[in-house]
């Protein structure tokens, strides 16, 4: 077979990310470039994960550290390079290139030391852990599936750090919709939230041109469907509301309002931030979500909003991306 050139290879890519509305045309682009340089590190102090009053972002493709309290101040830059990061409990997961066009996922533990490394294909989209430190999952958007017209889908695995037990592809599962068992080729999945014991989780579920939010079992390897248009869930420190980003009029080309799903009600509630959020927010706290904004050039900011619909937008993190509290 002969090699794709890299122009062919972008624009690939490019096309990818419209189709599944789910990676941004200028994330992908960036993706693509080689890593800058990453900037001094503030001070002195390592780049940890360990639990503090700290926020972890991405800065410039490597994994960063900034004080809660002071998140447009000084921060400190590792030299790690990754595309998406998320941690929780002192064991953290980043998502990094291995060569030009290849991928891995990366679990760290709080000195940054790798404990694990899976290689996994695609472009990375998604990562979280959950509160425990235990469950790690990510999603990559890949290509070459024969049910889709362009041949893109994403692919989301799930590790366990404690047993090694590694999903590879959530499209494994058994899966009910509407209560009844449901079967198609053109089934697949991102953004997983974990629930507090560690074996449930909330994800996104695509098939027949529609989008939903699921609840997963992991050791029964099942999920079921619960409410359409929910995407990229992301579970409250309560585990009682879900923020997600929400397709305007059903309709992805029409943007996404960054949302939040009462499990209790099933009530949503719009957040005041009106722009559209293509990300899966992370919850600051049981009050707050933070999430990343792109400006027109592609350059990214975290963002963070009130939950309940108060409030107004506020810049959190300039020249930043990926934000995580490191609780």
């Amino acid at each position: 077979m002969t090699a794709m050139s890299t122009r062919a290879k972008i624009g690939v890519v490019v096309a990818s990310a419209v189709l599944l509305g789910s990676v941004a045309a200028a994330y992908v682009a960036m993706a693509a470039q080689p890593a800058p340089t990453p900037p001094p590190a503030s001070g002195d102090q390592a780049v940890t994960l360990t639990p503090g009053s700290r926020l972890l972002a991405i800065t410039d493709r490597h994994l960063s550290t900034v004080a809660a309290a002071d998140p447009t101040g000084p921060r400190t830059v590792s030299g790690l390079e990754c595309l998406r990061v998320y941690a929780a409990a002192g064991t953290g997961v980043c998502l990094k290139p291995e060569t030009a066009w290849s991928y891995q996922v990366v679990v760290l533990d709080a000195a940054l030391r790798q404990t694990r490394t899976i290689g996994v294909p695609g472009l990375p989209n998604r990562a979280r852990v959950s509160a425990s430190g235990r469950m790690v999952s990510w999603t990559t958007f890949v290509g070459g599936d024969s049910y889709t017209s362009s041949g893109f889908s994403t692919r989301t695995g799930i590790l366990d750090t404690t047993t090694g037990a590694t999903v590879t592809s959530l499209e494994e599962f058994a899966v009910r919709r509407d209560g009844r068992s449901y079967r198609s080729p053109d089934v697949n999945y991102w953004g997983v939230t974990f629930t507090a014991d560690d074996n449930r989780f909330y994800a996104t579920m695509s098939s027949g041109g529609k989008r939903y939010l699921v609840r997963g079992d992991v050791a029964a390897r099942t999920v079921e469907t619960m409410r359409e248009n929910v995407e990229c869930p992301s579970l409250s420190p309560d585990d009682t509301r879900i923020a997600f980003k929400e397709a305007v009029d059903a309709d992805p080309a029409k943007g996404w309002r960054l949302s939040v799903l009462d499990l209790a009600s099933m009530r949503v509630t719009v957040t005041a931030e009106t722009s559209s959020v293509d990300d899966q927010a992370a919850w600051l706290d049981g009050r707050t979500l933070a999430y990343t904004r792109r400006q027109s050039d592609g350059q990214p900011d975290v963002w963070s909003v009130p939950a309940d619909g108060s409030g107004t937008p506020k810049l959190t993190i300039p020249g930043a991306e990926s934000p995580a509290p490191l609780s």
